[in-house]
């Protein structure tokens, strides 16, 4: 129940390093294997896939500038690949892990061995299984402490805590996903959401499932929060205790109070907590965001946090959510998120764009004669729904093998209408392909993600993989091409690698291209990636000697 001792050690050690001389960049090795265990949560048991028999699955903790080796050994009956959320990988794409995009999966009884360098990040990312909806069970946590002698831009917490935030299903994800897939239509919601792989005490059965942290009066802590679920947008909140917000997806942010965040799926947060309250149990909590009239687990995880010494028979407090479909909350708070935009960490914004592209995001229904009704539904980029190929993109653009992919995804949809009016309900056909965007080595990308009202509007949360953005604008309604440019932020607009686009909304992002490579961008949703909500970047080796793309690995997992 108490905040482990590891985090103890990991604290000391970290403070002793600091006044130590610089050193070499470190080899950080560890061995993943990917095994099916018996969990038990609401009552329920079942086998689940896992890293090394653990749910949540184990931290990786590195400096920046470190090499990191890890090796996958894949015990389940399922194909395998885990990716690296946030890591830029940068000219090596072999380690990135979306299986089919930049490798083929591990099978069973096969192993494949990460390589790669964690260089110019620091700050909270995370892993997970990139291949099918195993993510539900197989995730992690990434901490990249800075260079020695770099001090972070904040106060320095005592202690620290992951906090990950994730759904859990009683019966076999895979099986319920099948099901939904016959039928043409989406499988059932989660039966709870998890701090830490645990529900918490207001769930049947999950009294002894429940996530605790010990706080000692007077100190400060780091949390390190991330958003594993597959499907949902949350808020989170401590009873008594407001948060300050100092960085998200591993970039340092202009520092703000709040009583709740708001993170989506594939987003960190980090937050500076003080135990100043009177002492106590607190809950934590999560519950989702939606503001579309959509069916969702709406039920509430909680975790505790414990003052020293107090019992247990104390009955925590629990904090004050926003509601469920809070849309001024969720603008307000993604409107204060900043970046520090300081010498040493400065937000080099692309003020000139050299590639303007515009993509709609929609659902649609396509014919299905053995789905119920005769249609399933579906999801797509500019009308194009994705189709995933039988050979990794990587491996395709890289060795040229003809006929996996093609180059011709359109900068803009085909057919202009009122994106964001009533909800359309006729005519929601999609075309189908493995459609790719070709970019320039080192040119500059203007992305516009704008909602659509293609049978209903949401929240997308969309994460590209290989690469930060800038957030520099969003706006309910149609974007403006001639109006809202004026009022983009491009002075210290937030720096990430996933982005919500609101509710009936559109967002737009700006980015470098000077990572050569394939790289995937998909909703974080991953019902809607299931749908076809997704395509890839293939961004074109620069002339210099540094500028293409490495050569792949021997171990890399053949089709």
């Amino acid at each position: 129940m108490a905040l482990s001792k590891r985090f103890c050690v990991l604290f000391l050690c970290f403070i002793g390093f600091i006044s130590r001389p610089p050193v070499e960049a470190a080899v950080k090795r560890y061995q993943f294997d990917i095994q099916v265990r018996k969990v038990s949560r609401l009552c329920h048991a079942k086998p689940i896939v896992t890293v090394n028999g653990r749910f949540p699955g184990p931290t990786i903790y590195v400096r920046e500038g470190d090499r990191v080796l890890v090796n996958v050994t894949n015990y389940a009956q399922y194909n395998m690949s885990i990716h690296w959320h946030g890591l830029k990988q940068f000219r090596n794409g072999w380690a990135d892990g979306p299986a089919y995009v930049t490798q083929c999966p591990i099978k069973t009884g096969q192993s494949y061995t990460y390589d790669f360098n964690v260089k110019g990040q620091r700050g909270t990312l995370w892993w997970h299984a990139h291949i099918f909806w195993l993510r539900a069970t197989v995730y992690g946590a990434i901490v990249i402490m800075p260079k020695l002698g770099n001090p972070v831009p904040f106060p320095r917490p005592q202690m620290e805590e992951v906090i990950i935030l994730g759904e859990w299903w009683n019966y076999d994800v895979e099986e319920i996903v099948k099901q939904g897939n016959k039928l043409g239509l989406p499988p059932y919601a989660s039966d709870a959401h998890t701090i830490n792989g645990k529900p918490g005490p207001l769930f049947p059965c999950s009294e002894k499932h429940t996530f605790a942290m010990e706080v000692e009066q007077g100190k400060t802590y780091l949390l390190r929060i991330i958003n594993a679920a597959l499907n949902d947008e949350l808020f989170f909140a401590i009873a008594g205790h407001k948060m300050t917000v100092v960085e998200i997806d591993a970039v340092y942010t202009k520092p703000f109070t709040t009583e709740a965040i708001l993170i989506a799926p594939g987003q960190t947060t980090n937050v500076v907590v003080q135990a100043t309250q009177s002492p106590g149990r607190y809950f934590m909590a999560a519950r989702p965001f939606m503001d579309a009239p959509l069916s969702i687990d709406n039920k509430t995880a909680t975790a505790i946090l414990r003052y020293k010494c107090i019992p247990n028979t104390v009955f925590p407090l629990l904090p004050q959510l926003p509601a469920p479909n809070d849309t001024a909350f969720a603008l307000s708070y993604n409107s204060k998120l900043r970046s520090l935009n300081t010498r040493q960490f400065p937000a080099n914004v692309p003020l000139k764009v050299d590639r303007h592209l515009f993509y709609t995001i929609g659902l649609g229904m396509n014919p299905c004669s053995s789905c119920l009704n005769g249609t399933q539904l579906t999801a797509s980029l500019n009308n194009i729904t994705f189709v995933m190929p039988q050979v990794g993109l990587l491996q395709a653009h890289y060795f040229n093998i003809n006929g996996v992919f093609t180059t011709d995804f359109p900068d803009n949809p085909p057919t202009p209408f009122n994106y964001t009016g009533a909800p359309l309900t006729a005519n929601l056909g999609t075309t189908l392909g493995t459609r790719l965007s070709k970019i320039a080595y080192n040119s500059t990308v203007q992305l516009v993600l704008q909602g659509t009202n293609l049978l209903i509007v949401e929240s997308h949360p969309f994460h590209l993989h290989g690469y930060n953005f800038f957030v520099v604008g969003t706006g309910i309604g149609n974007f403006d091409p001639k109006k809202d440019p004026a009022k983009f932020n491009l002075v210290d607009p937030p720096e990430r690698n996933t982005v919500a686009v609101p509710t009936g909304g559109w967002t737009a992002i700006r980015f470098r291209a000077d990572n050569p490579g394939v790289w995937f961008m998909h909703c974080h949703l991953e019902l809607h990636t299931g749908w076809g909500l997704k395509t890839a970047l293939v961004v074109e080796n620069g002339k210099g000697s540094d500028q293409s793309v490495l050569p792949p690995p021997k171990d890399l997992p053949s089709c």
